[in-house]
């Protein structure tokens, strides 16, 4: 492997598109890292779940927001709303929905939720 990589998000390895959903994936090194975008009115519940087949996300999210606002809610009765520059850590156990008219768009940081989410 080359000492300098440039990867890019327009160009990623992998894509996943379910409903309201854009997963790019890029692999860098021993890292996977997602650009998790969701479009107004997308929710985990209607537009994951079907894909996941759980309860609730069973993913442990690490990551920033680039764009847009997620309301977080977990079943152990936390929720929070996040925002452009906002870092995130979201443990297993939740539902997740797009706040408002614009789109949601973060990266993703933590290589097991970057590889399987929205994995048909």
């Amino acid at each position: 492997m080359a000492g300098v990589q440039k990867l890019d998000f327009e160009s990623p390895e992998e894509r996943r598109t379910p409903e309201k959903t854009r997963v790019d994936i890029v692999r860098a090194g021993n890292t996977t890292i997602g650009r998790f975008a969701f479009d107004p009115g997308w929710s985990w519940s209607e537009c994951i779940k079907p894909v996941a087949g759980t309860d609730s996300c069973q993913a442990r999210h690490v990551g920033v927001v680039q764009a847009g606002r997620l309301r977080v809610s977990h079943e152990d009765g936390s929720d929070a709303e996040f925002g452009p520059g906002d870092v995130y850590v979201i443990e297993p156990g939740h539902d997740a929905s797009v706040v408002g008219d614009e789109g949601f768009v973060a990266f993703e940081f933590e290589p097991r939720a970057a590889e399987e989410y929205a994995r048909e």
